[in-house]
This record gives structure tokens, sequence and C-alpha cells, in this order.
């Protein structure tokens, strides 16, 4: 294992100490809690929203803590579910009047850590609710929700529900605009390399050197199938239909697009791939109204992309145009 650390078990406290002082202006750490704030927090009478989950997703979750998007982010441990008790201390930080959005990623770690703190924050008189992304539209259908993961597009519902909350919507008016926002919402990545969680020391699953895994998830969970390398119009080509497919995108309508890197991939390639997107969103009649191209939602140093594609209304372009300051998406 080559990896630029000291200790494994110190990767994550360490990471964060470095990210604090690096984005001071912006954020705040609890350390003990491994809880990364908003530096100048919202007024009380405005939604907050919390998010986290495993290290290792870097930028994801603490890179977009800022105005416009997050109010705080938890980090597990590698590729693991912050324990309740970290999530409850993100929760009492963040008690006002307004409520708090927690935007949870379709794993069962996360689902029940976040319902266990959320129990917990209701007895300190903490507000409550939440959405669950589960964009990944590779291994089922929308009939079989809790089946799919959430993996990149929930750097979006970051971007809308903060903006939301950021206009000074209510809570059920944040989380409606949210589901929205999850209801049209497609994602599907692609591998070329496993990765190396620290502590573990060893590639997670293996790939032999002509093969690419079609469809796996963020921690290197298994694909749809493993295939032949192809080239990144073909790559393009399969991940675009099944997107559009799965959301339902017809001609006429107006998409966000987003191309994410997964940690170990230059971004010559994401930018092969951003141009085969926005010739098949052409041919399809769809129109790419905002798009990101970059390591938004990575899997430590796994080379390989995901794409996502979400339907657009006057409503969510709006949300998606308005300022942000984070330390990883500024606008």
């Amino acid at each position: 294992m080559k990896k630029i650390i000291n200790k494994p078990e110190e990767v994550v406290p360490e990471m964060l100490e470095g990210f604090e002082r690096s984005h001071s202006g912006l954020v705040r750490l609890l350390p003990e809690q491994r809880v990364v704030l908003r530096r100048t927090p919202k007024p009380p009478e405005k939604v907050a929203l919390i998010s986290g989950g495993g290290s290792g997703h870097e930028p994801s979750h603490a890179g977009y803590v800022g105005p416009g998007m997050l109010d705080a982010a938890v980090a597990g441990n590698v590729f693991a579910s912050p324990n309740p008790e970290q999530l409850l201390a993100g929760l009492i930080a963040l008690k006002n009047k307004a409520g708090v959005l927690m935007i949870i990623k379709n794993y069962s770690g996360d689902s029940m850590n976040f319902g266990l703190a959320a129990d917990m924050a209701a007895e300190e008189g903490v507000t409550t609710d939440s959405v669950v992304v589960n964009d990944d539209v590779a291994l089922a259908g929308r009939d079989k929700p809790d089946w799919r993961r959430g993996i990149a597009g929930t750097v979006l519902v970051h971007k809308i529900a903060g903006a939301a909350a950021e206009k000074g919507l209510p809570l059920a008016e944040v989380k409606r605009v949210a589901e929205k926002t999850i209801a049209g919402l497609g994602s599907m990545g692609v591998a070329l390399t496993p990765c190396i969680v620290p502590e573990a020391g060893k590639p997670g699953f293996t790939l032999g050197d002509g093969e690419m895994e079609m469809g796996l998830g963020i921690h290197g969970e298994a694909g749809a199938r493993k295939t032949p390398i192809l080239p990144a119009d073909a790559v393009a080509e399969e991940l675009v239909k099944k997107i559009r497919d799965d959301v339902g995108l017809k001609s006429g309508e107006r998409v966000a697009a987003l191309v994410n890197g997964l940690g170990g991939t230059p971004p010559m390639e994401l930018y092969i791939m951003a141009r085969a997107l926005h010739r098949l969103a052409g041919d399809a009649g769809l129109t790419i109204a905002w798009s990101l191209v970059g390591n938004y939602m990575t899997s430590l140093e796994m080379a390989g992309l995901s794409l996502t594609l979400l339907r657009l209304d006057p409503e969510l372009e709006e949300f998606l145009a308005a300022p942000a300051r984070t330390p990883a998406l500024i606008q």
C-alpha cells in the first residue's frame, strides 16, 4: 500500500484538522465528534441542513458546508457511517427555530444511525425531518427504491436544498424541494481500478488488466457487470441510456449534468466524457442548462467516474443557479 499518510487509524482526524485549518474562514470543527460546521451560522429562523457519511469521498461531505449549501457534515471512518453520537452532536449544534433537514444517502448504516440520532435529538428539543437520496440507477428501478444506492447526485440535492433553505422556505417546503430533486435524479458509475482503504491495506475488489466494472458503488460494491474496457463514447452511451430510461427524460426537457471523478481519473478523461455526454444529450433533444465536471464525490484513489442527470424545472433551475460559497463549490 502506497499512501501519503502517517498512521492508518489517524487518517480521518488528521484530514479533518487539515481541512479546518485550510478553510477556517468558512468552517469550524468539533474534533471529538468529527463534525464540520459553518463558521457563521444561519439565522435561527432558517432551516439548517446536515449530511454526512463515511470518509474517503472527499470533498463530500464537508466540502459542501457553507453559505448556500450545508450547515453541518459529519465524518465517519473511511467508508463507514458516523455513529449516532456524532450525528447527535451535529444536530444539537444546529438546534434552531426552523428545524433541521437531514440529507441521507441510501445505505443501511447511514439510515439507521441518522434515525437513532434524530430520536435522541428530539429529546433535546431539536426538530428534524429527512430525505433519502437513492440516485444510483445501476441495480434497481424506481419500483425498488430501497435497493438503490445514494451516490454523486447527492451533491445536487445539497445544492438545491441549501438554496431553498437560504431563501427562507420552511422545513416542509425545503423537504419538498429536496424530494422533487431526488425524484428527477439519476446517476451511474464505472470503475477501472479498485481502491485501498488505509486500515485494510489491500484492494477491496479486483479487476483484470483489461476489465472495467459498470455500475459499481462508491465504496467499491459490485456493479451490474464486468466488461472489457470500452472507449469513452461507448461508456457514455451505456450510462446515459440507463439514466435517461430510469428518470424518463424526454426530448425538449432541460437537465443538469454532473461528470464526477472517483479520485484517480485525470481531468482530461472527465472532459472527454463530458464531450460525449453533451453530444448524447443533444441527440436526445435534451438541453444541459447547468453542469459540473470534476471530483465531487470520490472513492479514495479509484480510477473511474460517474455521470448524473437531473430533470429541471424553473424552481430547481433557480436554486441551482443561486450563490454558494463552500470549500468545494463556489458560484
